[in-house]
């Protein structure tokens, strides 16, 4: 599971939107879309009960949209351009779905450009259901996403939509970032495309996470997908290789771990992945740690007496601009697989102050891998996140 960073978000924007709805108030753009028009809804017809849950994962009809309270696609990933230069990316579509509100939609955009020490970022949030784009089959069902983020620049012109779509493991990113929407550098572009070297793996071991009394979630990865095509910054088209990370998570949850989580996607050069999740409660306790062991093939998981993430308390970067301070080190050890996983990040400024769109700020960025696999040494790639370190939401 990739904790929800949402949960602030989707109380934050889905009540501005009710608010706006119930007093008819706003005047100007709710997340870059133009006003609301209030309505009452009509009555919809009575529908089928829906099968209980969990159901068995089904693609590519489960990589489009569900009716779910909470879903995100998400990917992050590596690359190195014909000249050397090395690159890490972050993009990912939140979709909120609440009653007769309105659907809502957040995105980010990241690229850290290792080999120039800089991190760009921005953001785009709208209401409605135009971005979705997918088409449908004869039977009514969805056979993949494609979700179109657009929104509208300082002068209210259309901005180009960032579009992230996929179907069966073949996915493509074709998002530009604008000069005025860039945070942290210039303007930037991302033209991947994307196809899974093997099947996807079902987290908890059937694609479905119990939270208890805080919902639920579908949950899975295709975490070793080749990547190739083009980074444009400032204005230089490099042509790219590499690999990426997607995640799809969807359910009926809205806030999980009210202290924050730490979460890792390691990718080694054997063919090994990993994924961990460490979610915090507020007390700073740990009531759910769990993971996803890769390794020769076999996809399983792995609860908390199996794996072990030790950061190191002078191993530490504070934002100049948040005053946020986050660990920038950390040992992961998976005794049973003879695993030990040192991590570091390339970047010590990979902070995204999301506080517009989805009201939190995090910290997201490309590691430096040293690893041993029963003693030997294996190198590799790797991606951590980091939240609950930043200021409260307001």
């Amino acid at each position: 599971m990739r904790p929800p960073r949402e949960a602030r978000w989707l109380g934050t924007s889905l009540g501005a939107a009710l608010l706006c709805l119930i007093l008819v108030a706003c005047s100007g753009p709710i997340l870059a879309n133009p006003p609301l028009v209030p309505s009452i809804p009509e009555t919809p017809p009575p529908t089928a009960a829906a099968p209980a849950d969990p159901q068995p994962l089904v693609f590519p009809r489960d990589d489009a949209p569900h009716h779910r309270l909470t879903e995100w696609w998400y990917y992050t990933g590596h690359l190195e351009s014909d000249d050397g230069r090395s690159f890490g990316f972050e993009a990912v579509v939140f979709r909120a779905e609440r009653g007769l509100a309105p659907v809502t939609w957040a995105s980010h955009l990241a690229l850290t450009d290792e080999s120039g020490g800089r991190f760009i970022y921005g953001q785009r949030a709208v209401i409605g259901p135009s971005v979705d784009r997918g088409v449908a089959d004869a039977n009514g069902n969805q056979t993949g996403f494609t979700l179109a983020v657009g929104g509208f620049d300082p002068s209210g012109a259309v901005r180009e939509p960032w579009i992230l779509s996929g179907s069966g493991g073949s996915d493509q990113i074709q998002a530009a970032l604008a000069p005025d929407e860039a945070t942290g550098g210039g303007p930037f572009a991302l033209d991947l495309a994307m196809t899974a070297r093997d099947p996807a793996v079902a987290h908890g071991g059937i694609g479905w996470i119990d939270f208890g009394s805080a919902g639920s979630s579908y949950y899975y990865s295709r975490p070793r997908m080749t990547a190739s095509g083009f980074v444009t910054l400032y204005g230089q088209v490099l042509r790219v290789r590499g690999t990426a990370w997607f995640d799809h998570q969807w359910g009926d949850f809205v806030s999980v771990g009210g202290g924050g989580w730490d979460w890792f996607a390691v990718n080694l050069d054997d063919g090994t992945d990993l994924t961990i999740s460490l979610v915090r409660a507020p007390d700073g306790s740990y009531p759910l740690i769990y993971g996803t062991l890769v390794m020769d093939g076999v996809a399983r998981g792995l609860d908390r007496t199996e794996l072990a993430v030790g950061s190191d308390p002078t191993r530490t970067w504070t934002s100049p601009g948040t005053g946020s301070t986050y660990p920038a080190g950390w040992t992961v050890t998976v005794p049973g697989a003879g695993l030990v996983i040192g991590l570091e990040p390339t970047l010590a400024d990979q902070e995204l102050d999301t506080r517009a769109t989805t009201g939190v700020v995090y910290w997201e960025g490309s590691q430096r891998v040293t690893a041993t696999r029963d003693g030997r040494p294996i190198g590799g790639k790797a991606y951590v996140e980091l939240t609950g370190y930043g200021p409260p939401t307001p």
